[in-house]
């Protein structure tokens, strides 16, 4: 499957996050930030856990209210929902359990990613169904596209909602801390899955802990503190940085590259669950 077609970078950005503040309860979240991504590049989006990380990505998805600022998407503002060219943004968020509900395969998984509410039955028939398999064998999963979700494994089930997300062959895709809760050998595979559609010119924006097994596909880092832009440059110079931070003393870096143990105190946003109730409800972002 080839998700986009492209190595040449286009004119407008597919992100761009302008002074953006967001505000949730009582709680300043997001502090003036400002974030441009461009076609084809790779950053990674690091910070410690309550930095705001996930709330910027469902923040530039249009899934939380903005203070000030703008954000747009292809050059679509995100508060015009109506506008913004949700075919061309994949989105995964973080992995969601299997523990029980109704049973589903890993193709029936990934054609629900076609499905909006203008089109209650994209996910029928063959071509949404060669989609589907493509999807998949993007992941490397095709030949498991009759296997139930329930039985595979963390890194297995990232991988199905990947193909999910890359079913409408998306020119962005962001993805929530992929690497959380799965072994090496899962990470690994996952880095070459994103390593593959980096090379077909996907654009990609990664929350993380830690860059892990992710730094080879990663050419850029933004570091979140506090709910501000506290770095933005080539993960040369983040690593750069951090040793400089580390013969001084100061440790604010070690937050940003080592995963702790405590619980985002960041305010959560309930997804529909992919893998556990019913496939149909699971369409893509818009």
């Amino acid at each position: 499957m080839t998700p986009t077609s492209a190595p040449a970078r286009a004119s407008i950005p597919p992100i761009e996050v302008a002074d953006v503040s967001v505000v949730l309860g009582s709680s300043l979240i997001l502090d003036a930030v400002d974030l441009t991504v461009r076609g084809g590049e790779s950053v990674a989006l690091l910070g410690a856990n309550g930095s705001g990380k996930s709330t910027l990505v469902k923040t530039i998805l249009g899934l939380l209210p903005i203070r000030s600022g703008a954000v747009h998407l292809f050059g679509h503002d995100v508060t015009d929902r109506r506008t913004v060219p949700w075919e061309r943004v994949g989105y995964v968020p973080q992995r969601v359990g299997v523990a029980s509900g109704v049973p589903a395969t890993a193709l029936e998984v990934v054609r629900s990613g076609l499905l909006s509410p203008g089109h209650p039955f994209a996910d029928r028939g063959r071509t949404a169904r060669q989609r589907a398999l493509e999807a998949l064998d993007a992941v490397d999963l095709a030949d498991r596209a009759q296997d139930h979700v329930q039985i595979f494994s963390g890194g297995q089930s990232q991988r199905v909602l990947i193909a999910r997300a890359l079913v409408r062959s998306p020119e962005l895709l962001l993805l929530d801390e992929p690497l959380a809760g799965i072994d090496r050998a899962s990470r690994e595979a996952l880095a070459t899955t994103l390593a593959g559609l980096r090379a077909q010119g996907l654009t990609l924006l990664t929350v993380l802990h830690e860059m892990g097994e992710l730094a080879d596909v990663v050419e850029r880092t933004v570091v979140l503190d506090e709910g501000r832009v506290a770095f933005d440059g080539p993960k040369q110079a983040l690593a750069h940085d951090h040793a400089r931070h580390d013969e001084l003393g100061h440790d604010r870096l070690d937050d940003c590259e080592h995963e702790h143990a405590h619980g985002s105190t960041e305010p959560a946003i309930h997804h529909a669950p992919v893998l556990t109730t019913s496939v149909r409800q699971a369409g893509g972002v818009k």
